[in-house]
């Protein structure tokens, strides 16, 4: 199974568990729910750590390609792995 499949196989659902959590809670309230406990702060850093890391392979990736890594670096900070993962799924390349 080839990178790109397998983003689209987890892009789909992943956006949309995502759509229906920010409808539920809000985008604000997806973070407040992390600030209650060690173990939430424990996830978001686990996060925060994860994202970081696509991003230190995603950039320089995308350069190399003759992409604009720009709009993945935003969505990635804005909505995390949807980033990575939308990155994946259009990358035509192999």
């Amino acid at each position: 199974m080839s990178k790109r499949t397998l983003a689209i196989i987890l892009l789909i659902p992943f956006s949309v568990l995502s759509g229906y959590a920010v409808l539920k809670v809000g985008y604000i309230g997806i973070f407040d729910y992390h600030r209650h406990s060690p173990a939430g702060w424990q996830v978001f850093v686990d996060l925060v750590i994860a994202c970081i890391l696509c991003l230190s392979w995603l950039i320089p990736e995308a350069r190399r390609k003759g992409r604009n890594p720009v709009p993945f670096v935003v969505i990635t900070l804005f909505l995390g792995s949807l980033g990575p993962l939308l990155y994946l799924a259009t990358d035509k390349t192999k």
